[in-house]
């Protein structure tokens, strides 16, 4: 669990093992994508640069080694323990309620009680510059060090609906940890690297990403201070 593997590409994950007609053994890809994000959580200081900064949120982004595009890293205290605060992100109603950007959360399949395939959709972003998405993805949450990491990647899916584009993430996850110093707060860094597809430009993609990243920590604190 808490070795590093080597830094998993886009090859790594073979097209017949994302096929939904074919699911892939789920303990073979939550292992997989498990030891992806522990390498992301272990690159050195110095591979990334400051994408936004808040009071609160530091956003950071590196070029992805995954697609044409970036991965964001997104740092930031919460003022509640780990398991509410990962229990408002893993898949479920609970994400419903106070994510912004999530306008619908099917769970397609489970596996197990911590791992599941999900579809969801978004909303429009940037008046509507991104329109909204779909997403078919598999979800797998398991203990970190102190803490606990949810993590997920993208999955073909043969059925699409007319009215989404169908967005694709490739590995990303969230870490949440107890500070050492007062354990009763978590520090979350998510890291998070997805391809929206369509005709957008990069810049507006770059954009809505460390805008969205900021806003999904604030509400993500008003959820848990009125749970």
């Amino acid at each position: 669990m808490l070795t590093c593997a080597p830094a998993v590409r886009a090859a790594s994950f073979p097209a017949e093992e994302k096929q939904m007609e074919a699911l892939p053994d789920a303990a073979v890809l939550a292992t997989r994508l498990k030891n992806t994000l522990i390498q992301y959580h272990n690159l050195e200081d110095e591979k990334w640069r400051v994408a936004k900064k808040t009071k609160d949120v530091t956003i950071w982004r590196k070029p992805s080694e995954e697609f044409n595009g970036y991965l964001f890293k997104a740092q930031g205290v919460i003022d509640d323990v780990v398991n509410s605060v990962i229990d408002h992100i893993r898949p479920g109603p609970c994400r419903l309620d106070w994510d912004s950007l999530m306008t619908s959360l099917d769970i397609l399949e489970h596996f197990e009680e911590n791992c599941c395939v999900m579809r969801y959709t978004t909303a429009g972003q940037l008046w509507n510059i991104i329109s909204p998405r779909e997403f078919v993805d598999f979800s797998y949450t398991v203990g970190y060090k102190e803490g606990l990491l949810s993590c997920g990647i993208s999955l073909d899916w043969s059925e699409k609906r007319s009215e989404f584009v169908r967005g694709y993430n490739h590995p990303c996850g969230w870490f949440c940890v107890p500070l050492k110093d007062s354990p009763s707060r978590s520090l979350l860094t998510g890291y998070i690297q997805t391809d929206l597809r369509g005709m957008i430009p990069q810049s507006a993609v770059d954009t809505a990403m460390a805008s969205t990243l900021i806003n999904f920590y604030g509400d993500l604190q008003k959820a848990l201070q009125k749970a």
